[in-house]
């Protein structure tokens, strides 16, 4: 599963959905889109938005992302939680 995070700087949501990718031990990527403004440019032509956290999984884009989301997608794939 390849999952990468879209985050803005300071943003509590993206913060809380990095941190349960991290206690379940989930490999994921983080692109600041704060201090790099190409990243912004990407997530926006993915999703329509440039909004954090967008959570882009295996091709699939999932715009303001809550840890609720982001679980049941891990569960979806066969992640337990």
């Amino acid at each position: 599963m390849k999952i990468t995070v879209y985050k803005k700087a300071g943003c509590p949501w993206a913060a809380a959905v990095i941190g349960f990718l991290n206690e379940l031990s989930v490999s994921h990527r983080i692109k600041n889109v704060t201090t790099h403004p190409h990243y912004a440019k990407e997530v926006e032509e993915k999703s329509g938005k440039c909004i954090s956290p967008t959570l882009e999984v295996d091709g699939e884009v999932l715009a303001d992302a809550s840890v609720e989301d982001v679980g049941r997608l891990l569960e979806k794939a066969g992640i337990v939680i």
